[in-house]
């Protein structure tokens, strides 16, 4: 069983970042309470630029996690913000 690993970054407008930020909270909190999630960080290090460090147990955490945050209030939030994501099996 191979650990899952995410890490990048995602950019949103400034005339978005607001409600990306009032939306991080709560996708924390369910992404972080998902079984199989072993870490989970979202980090705005600049205005707009969200870096992401996600690890996983296995495949099927990650992939549970990708079919609810995809279906997630999240998701429309952040729908079109460039990511720029590298994903990793350890």
């Amino acid at each position: 069983m191979a650990e899952i690993r995410l890490t990048g970054t995602m950019t949103c407008p400034p005339e978005r970042a607001e409600a990306v930020r009032a939306a991080l909270p709560e996708h924390i909190r369910l992404t972080r309470a998902e079984p199989g999630c072993l870490h989970f960080d979202v980090t705005e290090t600049a205005p707009g630029r969200f870096e992401v460090f996600e690890r996983f147990a296995d495949r099927a955490a990650f992939d549970a996690h990708q079919a609810r945050a995809g279906a997630s209030d999240w998701a429309r939030v952040t729908a079109g913000c460039p990511r720029d994501y590298e994903i990793t099996e350890a």
